[in-house]
């Protein structure tokens, strides 16, 4: 029980911390593990370890799994992360990905594939067979371990999508490709004789996986559509429905499972499926406790004979080395040759490389599977992918600021722009600044609004700010400006309290209320973007023409008669000041603080037109364009 407990706490305990020190959380969790485990057996009077995952046996054996239960449980455990890994993988975003990320993703992959399979074969001297499983095992780098660094150093545009969408994408499939390499190993005779045969079960553990998982992903993609199932039921009705495919399938086709789950997750991924942000929110939570838990045990189970061979040899280290500083490059200037990207930026992006938490459960469980069956090198699964995980984190993570800086990938300034709100004027309003040459961002808890958005080439973002944490998104990480312009008071109210130290870096906004325009002598000096207009004021002046105009400024006098005749047209709302440096301003409420006088100053307004006098040209920003 105290072992059980012991587990559960550290796992937990592991993830805080991470987030507390801003590192993936693999590396808490393997470095607990291996303390809990084989180097717990250097203090030990016993030399026991302090945590047992496999049960010894006999009245006083020690251990939490008999037999082959830690292998079941680690297989259903892998099967349930995979699943939720393949509910991440739209095809629609890899259609519209960056080209470089898209050969990234494929042709990166195979040159890490060969590449690693071959040092595997001559470095370590390891048959092909588990060379190539090693070699699918480490394609994989996964969000889970890049998300930290994206989230703790700003930078620039084109580093962080290409490293962001490497990491979602290639996490299922590089999961697929190793499932795929590992039932080859397993059919074919004991992973030696590459028969007719074995070619033979291969493909019908192709057939079954991706068959079954395919006609499984359709008929729960129906099942929750038709809502056959109640709402409270939901999430562990889809657990339960996920575990029996994978043992279905399992018994179908050996070793078909993972196959299986993986496909039944990319089904609904690329369906409109009803609530399937709660199934996701599940599932990563789920997946957290069974990451936390499995890496426990995993490290744990490692013994002192498996880390020797990491240390009292020269060749992992040169393995280590060669993955990382010569491979990894040479598919990241590979594939992104003829591209968009500045060399500096190939540079860190060859730089940045953490395999992840995918890569090292399936090792485990490979390892598990393949040792039992007596394949040869089979050992060497776990502890050289292990210290990859480890050895691209901790690089990562201690050097990726420096190796930022010095290569100037680090932006200089936060000017990107994100507006709380996907109703009609605030994309108006987006699409304008969006011309401007700033990155805008749209917030809304109402998917079709973000539909909207994405058609006029924003960057759209579904989520509620009550219980979605924005400071994770780490494609937002260019913000320093916030424009709360949601229909609710509230709304706006709590996302300045609660992010403007994060996002409003240099300027957080929210819409005057009603009884703030009523007595707007007494609202607030600051964080109010307009004191004559409301929500409604700006749905009117929307309303009559989704039009955003620039008005040459020639005087301060002339620029206090458009503000006053603007207010007495409901329909025509001031929005920004221009500068001659074409940077936009709020509009101040004392307007004795800016001069205008010096010329090529810009009065930008949204809705019908002022009345005629200085030149005047339109910026149009009609709705779908």
């Amino acid at each position: 029980m105290e072992e059980l407990a012991g587990i559960i706490v550290l796992g937990i305990f592991a993830q805080w911390l991470a987030w507390k020190v801003k590192v993936p959380a693999i590396l808490p969790l393997i470095v607990f593990g291996l303390l809990v485990g084989p180097l717990s057996t250097l203090w030990t009077e016993s030399g026991d370890k302090l945590i047992s995952p496999i049960f010894s046996g006999g009245p006083d054996g020690k251990g939490l799994f008999p037999g082959r239960s830690l292998f079941y449980f680690v297989s259903l455990a892998i099967g349930i992360i995979l699943f939720e890994g393949g509910l991440t993988l739209k095809l629609k975003e890899i259609r519209e990905t960056q080209r470089s990320i898209l050969r990234l993703i494929s042709l990166g992959s195979l040159i890490t594939f060969i590449g690693a399979g071959l040092a595997a074969h001559f470095i370590m001297g390891l048959t092909w067979s588990i060379s190539f499983l090693f070699a699918g095992l480490i394609i994989v780098t996964g969000p889970t371990v890049i998300a930290p660094i994206l989230q703790n150093i700003p930078l620039n545009k084109n580093v962080s999508t290409v490293l962001k969408w490497e990491g979602i994408l290639i996490d299922p499939i590089g999961a697929l490709v190793a499932v795929l390499v590992f039932e080859f190993i397993r059919s074919a005779e004991g992973g030696m004789a590459f028969t007719g045969h074995a070619f033979g079960t291969f493909i019908e553990i192709l057939l079954y996986g991706g068959t079954l998982g395919f006609l499984a992903g359709l008929a729960l993609y129906h099942i929750i559509k038709r809502d056959a199932v109640p709402h409270y039921l939901l999430n562990v009705f889809i657990l339960a429905y996920v575990l029996m495919v994978f043992v279905l399938s399992d018994v179908l086709a050996h070793e078909s499972g993972l196959l299986a789950v993986v496909v039944m997750g990319l089904v609904l991924a690329n369906k409109d499926v009803p609530r399937i942000k709660e199934i996701l929110s599940f599932k990563e939570s789920l997946s957290v406790l069974l990451i936390s838990i499995l890496f426990i045990l995993l490290s744990a189970n490692m013994d002192m004979e498996e880390l020797q061979l990491l240390y009292k040899d020269w060749r992992p280290i040169t393995l280590f080395a060669f993955v990382a500083l010569v491979l990894r490059p040479l598919s990241v200037f590979a594939s992104t040759a003829g591209g968009n990207l500045s060399t500096p930026e190939k540079l860190f992006i060859s730089w940045v490389g953490p395999r992840g938490i995918v890569a090292a459960g399936i090792a485990s469980l490979f390892g598990l599977t393949l040792a039992e069956e007596q394949i040869p090198n089979a050992e060497y699964i776990t502890p050289l992918v292990f210290m990859i995980v480890l050895g691209t984190v901790l690089l990562n993570a201690t050097t990726a600021r420096l190796v930022a800086r010095l290569l100037g990938v680090i932006q200089d300034t936060s000017s990107g722009v994100l507006i709380l709100g996907g109703n009609d004027f605030a994309l108006t309003i987006a699409s304008y600044i969006k011309e401007q040459g700033r990155n805008v961002y749209v917030v809304d808890s109402n998917g079709s609004n973000i539909a909207k958005a994405k058609e006029k080439g924003l960057t759209g973002i579904v989520a509620n700010i009550y219980n979605t944490d924005l400071a994770e998104q780490y494609e937002l990480l260019d913000v320093g400006y916030m424009l709360a312009f949601t229909g609710s008071n509230e709304v706006n109210d709590y996302a300045l309290s609660r992010y403007t130290p994060i996002f409003g870096e240099r300027g957080a906004y929210r819409l005057i209320t009603a009884d703030e325009l009523k007595k707007r002598h007494q609202a607030a000096d600051d964080g109010i973007f307009s004191y004559s207009d409301d929500f409604i004021n700006f749905s009117d002046a929307n309303r009559e023409m989704s039009v955003v105009h620039e008005r040459e400024l020639f005087s301060n006098t002339e620029f206090a008669e458009l503000l006053v005749a603007a207010n007495t047209e409901k329909v025509i709302v001031p929005l920004f000041l221009k500068h001659p440096d074409g940077m936009l301003h709020v509009i101040p409420r004392d307007l004795s603080t800016v001069d205008v006088d010096a010329g090529g100053y810009h009065l930008v307004y949204l809705g019908n037109t002022l009345p005629e006098g200085a030149n005047e040209e339109e910026v149009v920003m009609e709705e779908g364009i």
